[in-house]
């Protein structure tokens, strides 16, 4: 039992943590939703029906310890940190400044559509959205993003 915990743990990690980093935007803030997510995991021991349902939990819960996190007080009266993760190329550093400066709900689909792989009826069911919403997010936050990373390289 013990082993099996440690291996789901392993396992989705890196989502949840990307996920929880892309919806904050600073590693506190992040490892903090991290370990909520994990603890409710160990304190529910969730059964569930397969992979697919497994990922969602986390994925769903995950969204909800970061959207807590925003409403709570405490994230009211203080100001974050300017830091950013460890990137490889030039692309990453100007991607990841373009995702920034989205709203949160577009930055959302954006992350779990191409960096989690699901399908907007999965982002919908998650998010709690229509599914047509999240193509019409989709599609305007690739927009926005374009025009983002099109200025930028207009500068140089």
């Amino acid at each position: 039992m013990q082993e099996q915990l440690e291996e789901t743990i392993q396992q989705y990690s890196p989502m949840v943590y990307r996920l929880a980093y892309a919806r904050t935007r600073n590693r506190q803030d992040a490892d903090e939703i991290y370990q909520e997510v994990f603890l409710r995991y160990l304190r529910k021991k969730p059964v569930f029906q397969n992979k697919t349902h497994e990922k969602a939990w986390f994925l769903k819960v995950t969204v909800n310890c970061a959207n807590s996190l925003w409403h709570s007080v405490w994230r009211r009266r203080t100001e974050p940190l300017k830091e950013e993760l460890m990137l490889e190329t030039q692309e990453e550093i100007d991607l990841s400044h373009a995702l920034q400066k989205l709203p949160p709900f577009y930055r959302e689909v954006i992350h779990l559509f191409y960096y989690e792989e699901l399908s907007t009826s999965e982002i919908g069911k998650i998010l709690h959205r229509k599914t047509s919403t999240v193509r019409t997010q989709l599609t305007r936050a690739r927009a926005i993003l374009k025009e983002i990373l099109k200025e930028e390289y207009d500068e140089f």
